[in-house]
Formats: structure tokens, C-alpha cells, sequence
């Protein structure tokens, strides 16, 4: 495509830029609907070709889409049990109060999330979550943005818990046990539990004013167990997956959209019942995921995000702790607004030239680099993937998330968080 021919004047690299950063406010302002602004945002970029229908597509993370599909069919079959509501049960009725029974719900959104992908854990507590701010009968949005900002954040400690953690195992030649121990020093599980401490005493703080006293009279018995069995299949079959040395390119789909197809069967067979994939799904968040991956993908054909990371090599010097922290503060940044997993790619060979220039070990920095990249997506609501799908759930039950609720709780977790685990890393790793 020739192009437009703005392009002869301003760069296109400039006009790519300015499309995001527009679509982005008018994303934010919510005044317009946000699919038919980041369609016709990729409809501009499309027009002054900064990005083919080729590099579109293959720009899509079909993984994630694979897993919040999959997922969310077990997620409805999981509603349809009871068992959320047996589990809120359990939850209300061992809390002191509603800020305990809060953080309760996000630790095992965390603990889910380090063995699962961050998407199908949000779609995975989400109902549970619901559930107990309706028993309480009080607005489910704090709650529901501690469960998106948990599981994010629990997603890095292990191989398995998300997409740059798997890029990252793959390119340094990683296997589980080395994110808890690795050449006789304590692994990024450590750091980022260190930094979960940290994380949750904040939400401490933006709960506890919550201090009426939990119900603790409620007694329910699920209808069947059989979708959480599924959903517990799911996530074995995710954790052996990670020990497979030559890995289909979508396995990880494949696994969700399997277990998926088989709580289909089971619930139109034995329950006389089918769901509707038009009715029960949420394909606004579907598409507006594959929107934002689309508007990602062309900073990354246009080489922006190389950019990105080759002005953090130059800026860097010889200088090891700036050049640490230049990477850990550059990812949080930057992954609070683009996709993780191209930055994640396009900053690793940064990672290692720098620390190879610097004379140390490329570890701590890559690790400071994971911190940094998945973290970073803490601080907006498009700043990761769960996020987009935590709107969406928030969305369907009628409530509108403002930029501002989720960025004030977004902004001291994730600080709290990467500062004690980038310190971690710091302190055991470059000693």
C-alpha cells in the first residue's frame, strides 16, 4: 500500500504514535464505545500502512484468546455449579470481617494465578468474588480490580503463571525449579513473593475500611463438582505442559479450548442444557482484546518498541545499578500501556547485551526485566490482558470501572511490589 501521504511530511513512525496515544484517551474517556474506537484507530493505521493485514494477524496473541475462551465456558459451567458460591460461603464464614474476606478472595487469586494463566484466573474467581460482594451487598469493583491486580502479579513467580515468564524460561534456558532456585541463589519466586507482602498490605489499606463484620451463618451445598473438576484438569494439564521440551506453538489454547469442549458435552448430555455461545459469552471483551493486540502489534512493526529498548542500552553507560534500574523502570513504564509479551521479546537480547557490556550476569537483569514488564501492566486497565477481561466481567453485571478507580489502587500496588522485588533480585544477585 502506498500509503497516506501525510507520511512524506511527518514520519511514520510519528503518525503510528500519535493513532495510539489518541485511541488510547479516547479508550479512557469511555464517552465513545470503545470497540469502534480501537477499530477505527487499527482502520487509520491500516490506511497509512503502518501495518498489513498479515502482520495484523500474526500480531494477534491467539494463546491468550485460546485461554479466555476456554476458559470462560468453564467459567459459566463453574457459575452454573454453585461452587462459587460454596467457596464465597467458605470464605465469609472463616473472615473476622468484609477487608479480610476481601483479601481472602485475592490471595487465591494469586496462588491460582501461579499455575494458570492470568486471564483464567480472573475468569476463574471472578464469580466467587461477585458472589461475596452481593451476599455483603456492596459494589464488587475494589474487589474485582484486587483480583486482576493479584493474579497479574502472582503470574510471574512461576514458569507457568504467564506468557513473559514462558519467553523468558525458553530464552535463557530455564526449567520450573530454576525460578525457585537457581546456581545455589534464591529464584524471581522469592522476589515476587516479597513483593506480594508488600502488594497485599496495600489492598490492606484500600479495604479496611470495609470492618462490618463478615456473615458467617451461610451454608450451601454445590450442584455438582463436576466443572471444577474440569477447571482442576485444566490446570494440571497447563503445569506438565511447561515441562515439555518441544511445545506446540498454541498448546496452551489447545489445553483450555480442549477441557472446554469436553464441559460443553458433559452440560448439554447430563443436564438437558446447552450454552449459548452468543448469549452467555462475552465477545465484546473477545474482540477488544484482539483490537488491543492489533494496536500493540503495529508499534512493533514499526519498530517502536526496538526503539524503546535500544535508547534504554545507549542510556545506560557502564554504570550497573543505573542500568538496572533503567530497565526495571523503563518496563513498568512502557508495559503499563503496550503489550508485554513484544516488549518482553524485543527487550531480552537488550537485556543480555548490556549485561555482557557491563560484565556481570545476565540474569539479575532479565529478571529485573520480568519484573519490571509484567508488573508495569498493574497501573493501567489495558495494561494486561486480565485487566481488559476484569472490565469486561464488570461490565456484563452493569458497573462502569473509571480510569481513576483502578489507577489509584493500580499505582501504589505495583510500586510497592516491583520496588521490593526489583530490590530482591538487587541484593542476592548482583552481590
Amino acid at each position: 500500500m502506498a500509503g497516506f501521504n501525510m507520511a512524506s511530511f511527518i514520519s511514520l513512525k510519528t503518525i503510528t504514535i500519535f493513532i495510539f496515544i489518541l485511541t488510547y484517551i479516547l479508550i479512557l474517556t469511555r464517552k465513545i464505545n470503545s470497540l469502534l474506537v480501537v477499530f477505527s484507530g487499527i482502520g487509520l493505521l491500516f490506511l497509512i500502512g503502518a501495518i498489513s493485514l498479515k502482520e495484523a494477524f500474526f500480531s494477534i496473541n491467539f494463546n491468550v484468546l485460546g485461554v479466555f475462551l476456554g476458559t470462560m465456558v468453564l467459567s459459566h459451567l463453574f457459575i452454573y455449579s454453585e461452587v462459587p458460591h460454596f467457596l464465597a460461603s467458605k470464605i465469609l464464614n472463616n473472615s473476622k470481617n468484609v477487608s479480610m474476606a476481601f483479601l481472602g478472595v485475592c490471595l487465591l487469586s494469586g496462588f491460582i494465578s501461579s499455575f494458570t494463566e492470568n486471564v483464567a484466573t480472573v475468569l476463574i474467581v471472578a464469580p466467587i468474588a461477585l458472589k461475596i460482594a452481593k451476599i455483603i451487598e456492596i459494589n464488587p469493583v475494589p474487589l474485582l480490580i484486587g483480583v486482576s491486580l493479584s493474579s497479574n502479579l502472582q503470574g510471574t513467580a512461576t514458569l507457568i503463571g504467564d506468557s513473559p515468564s514462558i519467553i523468558l524460561a525458553m530464552e535463557a534456558g530455564m526449567n520450573f525449579n530454576d525460578f525457585f532456585w537457581m546456581r545455589a541463589r534464591p529464584g524471581i519466586f522469592f522476589a515476587v513473593e516479597l513483593g506480594a507482602v508488600g502488594a497485599f498490605f496495600v489492598l490492606w489499606l484500600f479495604f479496611k475500611r470495609y470492618k462490618d463484620r463478615a456473615p458467617s451463618d451461610f451454608k450451601i451445598t454445590p450442584k455438582t463438582w463436576i466443572p471444577t473438576l474440569l477447571l482442576s484438569a485444566m490446570v494440571l494439564s497447563l503445569v506438565f505442559f511447561s515441562f515439555l521440551k518441544n511445545k506446540p506453538t498454541y498448546g496452551i489454547a489447545g489445553i483450555c479450548l480442549f477441557w472446554a469442549m469436553w464441559g460443553v458435552l458433559w452440560h448439554k448430555f447430563y443436564h438437558k442444557e446447552s450454552i449459548s455461545l452468543k448469549k452467555d459469552l462475552d465477545w465484546y471483551t473477545f474482540f477488544f482484546l484482539v483490537g488491543i493486540f492489533i494496536l500493540v502489534g503495529t508499534l512493533n512493526v514499526q519498530g517502536i518498541i526496538k526503539d524503546i529498548a535500544a535508547s534504554i542500552g545507549r542510556f545506560a553507560g557502564k554504570n550497573v545499578l543505573f542500568a538496572y534500574v533503567l530497565i526495571v523502570g523503563v518496563s513498568v513504564l512502557v508495559s503499563a500501556f503496550v503489550d508485554n509479551i513484544p516488549y518482553t521479546m524485543a527487550m531480552i537480547p537488550v537485556a543480555k547485551l548490556v549485561s555482557l557490556d557491563l560484565g556481570v550476569s545476565m540474569y539479575p537483569f532479565l529478571f529485573g526485566l520480568l519484573i519490571g514488564t509484567c508488573l508495569g501492566g498493574n497501573i493501567t486497565p489495558f495494561g494486561a490482558s486480565c485487566n481488559i477481561v476484569t472490565l469486561g466481567i464488570l461490565r456484563k453485571e452493569g458497573f462502569k470501572v473509571r480510569f481513576i478507580d483502578f489507577f489509584k489502587i493500580g499505582i501504589p500496588f505495583t510500586l510497592t511490589a516491583v520496588i521490593l522485588g526489583a530490590s530482591f533480585i538487587w541484593f542476592f544477585w548482583m552481590r
